[in-house]
C-alpha cells in the first residue's frame, strides 16, 4: 500500500510540473539496499569526493574508480548497520547531541557557525548532510561503548606486565606505528572459506613482495578492516596495545618490513612496520592539566541565539578590562564555581572532552568564543597549564585503557563481521557491480 500511495504521489507531482521540468530534475538513484534502509548513490558519490580529497597528495595509492566504489559503500554499508543497531538498543542521539558536536567541531577550527557552513558549502556538503553523519558517528560511538561495557575485561596481571614493559620502554624502549591488511573470516569458518582466505592473502602478499603494488594501496583495495580507506594505518602502539601472539616478531622487522600472514581471531593479517620510536623520543608519559574560569549561561527558556549573544557581550567586557571573576560572579549560573568567581580549578585535559582541543590553542589570560555544553553554553578563560609527570596509578589506568582499547577492536571488529554477515544487502550502483564483476 506505501508504494501504491507513493506512486500516486509522484505521479500526482508530475502532473503539477510543467512537462520540460519534470525531466529536467535528476533522479537520484539507490546505491544499495541494506535490510529496510538504502544508500542513495549521491551518498556514495559524496563519500567518494571526500576520499579522493583526502589522497589528493598521493591519488596513486588509490585503487581503480570503481573498486574504491565498492571499499567506500561497504564502509557507508557498515555506518547503517550500526545506527540501525544503535537504535535497536535504544540509544538515542537527540538534536542537541548534534548541535554541541557542531559547536565544539566550530570552536575547534575557529569558525563561527556561520564560516562553518561555508566551509561545508566548499566541500560540497549542506549542514543538514554534516548534521546526519554527526548523528550517525554519535550513533556508532555509544554503541561501541555500550558493546565494551561487559564484554571487555582487563586482568590486574595483563596490567602489571605491560607496566612492567613500559618501565623497560623509559630505559630505552620502542614504539611501533604500524598498518595492516585484514582478510576477514566469519565466525566458525568453513575449511573452504579458510582456504579462500588464505588464497586471497597469499596473492596480496606475492604482490607486495613483487613491488607491483604498496602496501597502503593494497590495504585500500583489499583489506576487509574498517580502517582500509586509511591504508591500514594502526598509528602508534605501544607494547600494551600489540597482540602478544606477534609482538615478539614486531620487534624483529625493519621499517618498511611486512610481517604475515598471520592466522587470527578476526581472519588473516599482513602488518607492516611503518617506523619505531624510542621512549625518549615519545617522552615520558606526561599528564597536561589547565586552570580555568568559566561563566555559564543555561538556555532553558532562551534561544541559543539570545544565549550566545549575551555570553558575547560579557566576552567583549572581559576582554575590554572588566574582571572575569566579577563578571563569573554576577552573571554565571554554574552554583559550583560562580561563589569562586567561575573558577573550576585544575582540569585533566582528557576530562575536556572536545573542548580540550580549543583550550589548548588559548594563552594564558585568553576568553574562548561561547561553546555549547548540555543545558546551555560558556566562555571560558584559560589562567594557566601544567605538565607533569603521571603517577603510578594513572599510568596503570592508561595502561589498562590501551589494553582494553586493543582487545575492544578485536572483538568489535568481529561483530561488525557477523552483523554484515546477517545483513541483506542489494548492492544496485553500477559501479561497484562493475567492480565486483571485474574482481570477481
Amino acid at each position: 500500500m506505501m508504494k501504491f500511495r507513493a506512486t500516486l504521489l509522484a505521479t500526482a507531482l508530475a502532473a503539477l510540473l510543467p512537462a520540460g521540468l519534470v525531466h529536467a530534475q535528476p533522479i537520484d538513484r539507490i546505491a544499495a539496499v541494506v535490510n529496510e534502509d538504502i544508500i542513495l548513490q549521491s551518498e556514495l558519490d559524496r563519500a567518494i569526493a571526500n576520499i579522493t580529497a583526502q589522497y589528493a597528495g598521493s591519488s596513486t595509492q588509490l585503487p581503480p574508480a570503481d573498486v574504491l566504489a565498492r571499499q567506500v559503500l561497504e564502509r557507508l554499508v557498515l555506518t547503517r548497520l550500526q545506527v540501525s543497531r544503535a537504535r535497536e538498543s535504544g540509544i538515542v542521539v537527540s538534536d542537541q547531541d548534534v548541535a554541541q558536536a557542531i559547536a565544539g567541531i566550530a570552536q575547534q577550527n575557529g569558525f563561527s557557525p556561520e564560516q562553518l557552513q561555508a566551509q561545508l558549502a566548499r566541500d560540497g556538503m549542506t549542514m543538514d548532510d554534516f548534521r546526519r553523519s554527526l548523528h550517525d558517528e554519535i550513533a556508532t560511538q555509544r554503541l561501541r561503548q555500550g558493546f565494551a561495557q561487559g564484554r571487555i575485561h582487563v586482568s590486574e596481571a595483563e596490567v602489571n606486565a605491560a607496566l612492567a614493559q613500559a618501565r623497560g620502554a623509559a630505559a630505552g624502549g620502542t614504539q611501533y606505528r604500524l598498518a595492516h591488511i585484514l582478510v576477514a573470516l566469519p565466525e566458525g569458518a568453513t575449511p573452504e572459506q579458510i582456504a579462500t582466505g588464505q588464497q586471497k592473502i597469499d596473492g596480496i602478499k606475492s604482490l607486495l613482495d613483487r613491488g607491483e603494488m604498496d602496501f597502503a594501496a593494497a590495504a585500500v583495495r583489499y583489506s576487509d578492516s574498517p580502517n582500509a580507506l586509511e591504508g591500514g594505518d594502526l598509528g602508534w602502539r605501544p607494547e600494551s596495545e600489540i597482540p602478544p601472539a606477534f609482538v615478539n616478531e614486531i620487534k624483529t622487522l625493519q621499517a618498511g618490513q611486512v610481517l604475515g600472514p598471520i592466522r587470527g581471531s578476526s581472519g588473516f593479517q599482513l602488518v607492516r612496520l611503518i617506523e619505531t620510536r624510542s621512549a625518549a623520543e615519545s617522552g615520558p608519559m606526561m599528564l597536561t592539566q589547565y586552570h580555568l574560569r568559566h561563566i555559564l549561561i543555561r538556555s532553558e527558556g532562551a534561544d541559543d541565539a539570545t544565549v550566545r549573544a549575551q555570553l558575547e557581550t560579557l566576552r567583549a567586557r572581559a576582554n575590554g578590562g572588566a574582571d572575569f571573576a566579577k563578571l563569573a560572579s554576577e552573571h554565571s549560573q554554574d552554583p559550583g564555581s560562580r561563589d569562586n568567581g567561575g573558577d573550576i580549578g585544575w582540569v585533566d585535559a582528557e576530562a575536556l572532552g572536545p573542548v580540550a582541543a580549543t583550550v589548548a590553542t588559548m594563552r594564558d589570560g585568553q576568553i574562548s568564543a561561547p561553546m555549547q555544553v548540555p543545558g546551555g553554553w560558556h566562555i571560558v578563560q584559560r589562567i594557566a597549564e601544567r605538565r607533569s609527570e603521571v603517577s603510578d596509578e594513572q599510568q596503570r589506568a592508561v595502561i589498562r585503557e590501551n589494553i582494553g582499547r586493543r582487545k575492544l577492536e578485536d572483538e568489535y571488529n568481529r561483530f561488525l563481521q557477523e552483523m554484515r554477515g546477517d545483513a541483506y544487502v542489494d548492492v544496485r550502483s553500477e559501479s561497484v557491480i562493475g567492480a565486483s564483476r571485474n574482481e570477481g
